[in-house]
């Protein structure tokens, strides 16, 4: 794409307001700039499009939500008419822009004759994935960045199952984008005639109840949390953004009495003011909470992200400090817990299965195994997970109780298609309510967890290639580990090669060759001698390669020393 001449095309058109021109003016002298706005489109990543929040092509703003609605609207009425009548869910989060991009989205949609229900303000995504289900809806819409920075916004799009759109949808989407032009090309009608004309109809706390309603129903152990509720107390913070009713509303029904909810980030706000980055897997956006927590002597704290998909959790340990809980660990003492619940309660279906992504700790089938049940990798995404659910269960070869991945993300029950962090606070909280009526913390938990299966430990690096320069050296890096895959790392052989895009799997021994079930995703993972895992994948969403180690060690030492030893392994990769 010739971005210069793309710049022109958006200065010279007439829809752009006098706002908009003046930023695109502002940029004239800059050329780099002016390249970074307009030498390609947003692509679809694992969570659809996703982009700071700018004027131009290749950021988030309501002609690139327009041109994106438009594809998908002509991809549904691809379906026929039945698909229109079913109509699209839309949500947003508290992103700034939130209900304007949903009303600009709702809008292309009336326009093509799609019928939307739309939330009268902003909601869960797993609320989301459910209404799609729950109103027998063709598909989804939902604006949100999830956990990235204020700069940010996004655009998700989920399919009639409840899931993110699958890969062939988004590539019927990718192809009709190619054909549209991003002004002349797309069809609008007025909100306000669209909701006259029955095109559009806004739903909000009768949907509330139905999903609760849902949420309450996965309670395994009911009198887990009455049994303790007069002394077990929490803080839960929902960092400014969709969590802040439904969360403690679950938690109140299911017993909780000292709910601690944080006040200043019970505020919605989408310049998230009181920390740097809204995401419940940096530790220091929970030092408002903490604090609360010192005051009132509480073990155990809860944060969901802006759109309430992922949840982390701290933990007050024997000394008094607040301890962070990766996903990792948390799905793991999760997973036992729920296996172990469904036992005692004879809630525990035949052939239990746990799906987990590739890059989530190997921990995970351990415990699993010592329940009885079985565990399956999927690639990195929920859709991915909600495939393999779907397949698993259409087949009748199990029944999947808990799905997770190593980012704080966990889905659970029939009624989502996504990472819900409203059920995983109402189940986070049993579990520990569970525990505190044994005098335990979670932590306590998870630490006779690696007593009886072993130190496992997890490492994810993320190395940060920004810009269009960043994109090429993201390519290169996976171009020359992918033909030149290294024979040992930190020290240690490599035994195999595994190649995610084929399904390839070398013995690096003897170079004999096979192939394994998954493929089709541009990952890497080398095996190594001593049992870890090194993977190697670009991110869907940020200019960034993930790095994620899994390793294991005989004792807390030996696994710490691991992590440390392949960290500084992967420290080269950046130069």
């Amino acid at each position: 794409m010739d971005y210069l001449k793309e710049y022109q095309k958006w200065l010279d058109s007439s829809v752009l307001t006098a706002e908009e021109h003046a930023e695109l003016e502002a940029i004239k002298d800059d050329p780099k700039e002016i390249e970074s706005r307009f030498y390609g489109p947003l692509e679809f990543g694992t969570a659809g499009l996703r982009g700071t929040m700018a004027v131009g092509l290749h950021h988030m703003n309501i002609y690139v939500v327009r041109h994106a609605t438009q594809g998908f609207a002509n991809v549904i009425c691809a379906e026929g008419e039945k698909a229109k009548e079913r109509g699209v869910a839309i949500a947003m989060d508290c992103r700034l822009h939130g209900m304007e991009f949903a009303r600009a989205a709702a809008e292309v949609c009336a326009a093509a004759g799609i019928k939307v229900r739309i939330f009268d303000a902003l909601r869960p995504t797993p609320e989301l994935s459910f209404a799609v289900r729950y109103y027998g809806c063709q598909a989804g819409i939902n604006v949100t960045a999830s956990h990235n920075p204020k700069e940010y916004n996004g655009y998700k799009v989920y399919w009639e199952d409840g899931a993110q759109l699958p890969p062939q949808h988004a590539d019927a989407i990718a192809k009709e984008l190619e054909k549209i032009d991003i002004f002349t090309g797309v069809k609008t009608m007025p909100y306000d005639e669209a909701v006259k004309a029955g095109l559009i109809t806004v739903i909000g706390a009768e949907t509330d109840e139905a999903f609760l309603k849902e949420v309450m129903a996965m309670t395994v152990d009911a009198d887990a949390i009455p049994a303790v509720a007069d002394s077990f107390k929490l803080v839960y913070t929902p960092f400014h953004g969709c969590g802040h009713k439904l969360v403690p509303e679950a938690l109140k029904r299911a017993g909780v009495k000292h709910l601690l909810c944080e006040p200043q980030q019970m505020v919605i706000d989408g310049n998230f003011p009181t920390v740097k980055s809204p995401n419940p897997e940096n530790p220091e956006g929970f030092y408002l909470a903490v604090d609360l927590a010192k005051a009132n002597d509480v073990d155990f704290i809860l944060g969901t992200d802006p759109d309430s998909d992922r949840v982390g959790i701290m933990v007050r340990d024997k000394d008094g400090e607040y301890k962070v809980m990766t996903g990792n660990q948390t799905g793991v003492v999760l997973l036992d817990y729920l296996l172990g619940a469904m036992k005692r309660t004879g809630k525990l279906p035949k052939n239990p299965v746990a799906l987990k992504t590739i890059v989530t700790t190997e921990m995970a089938k351990a415990v699993a195994h010592s329940h009885g049940a079985q565990c399956y990798d999927t690639f990195t995404g929920f859709k991915f997970i909600a495939e393999k659910k779907n397949a698993l269960e259409g087949s009748g070869e199990g029944m999947v109780v808990f799905s997770y991945e190593e980012s704080y993300g966990y889905m659970f029950g029939d009624f989502v298609r996504d990472k819900d962090a409203v059920t995983a606070s109402l189940l986070l909280t049993e579990m520990a309510a569970y525990y505190y009526a044994k005098g335990m913390t979670v932590l306590d938990a998870y630490q006779a967890l690696c007593e009886k299966h072993g130190f496992y430990g997890e490492k994810t690096h993320n190395l940060v290639m920004p810009g269009l320069d960043g994109l090429a050296d993201m390519a290169k890096l996976m171009k020359s580990l992918r033909e030149a895959p290294p024979a040992e790392i930190a020290g240690v052989k490599v035994v195999q090669f595994k190649d995610y895009k084929d399904g390839s799997v070398v013995e690096c021994a003897t170079g004999a060759k096979s192939t394994m079930e998954l493929s089709g995703s541009n990952v890497l993972r080398f095996e190594l001698a001593d049992g870890t895992s090194v993977i190697v994948r670009p991110s869907g969403t940020e200019p960034k390669i993930k790095v994620y180690v899994l390793t294991k060690g005989a004792d807390p030492a030996e696994r710490d020393a691991n992590i440390k030893k392949y960290g500084e392994w992967v420290d080269t990769l950046k130069k």
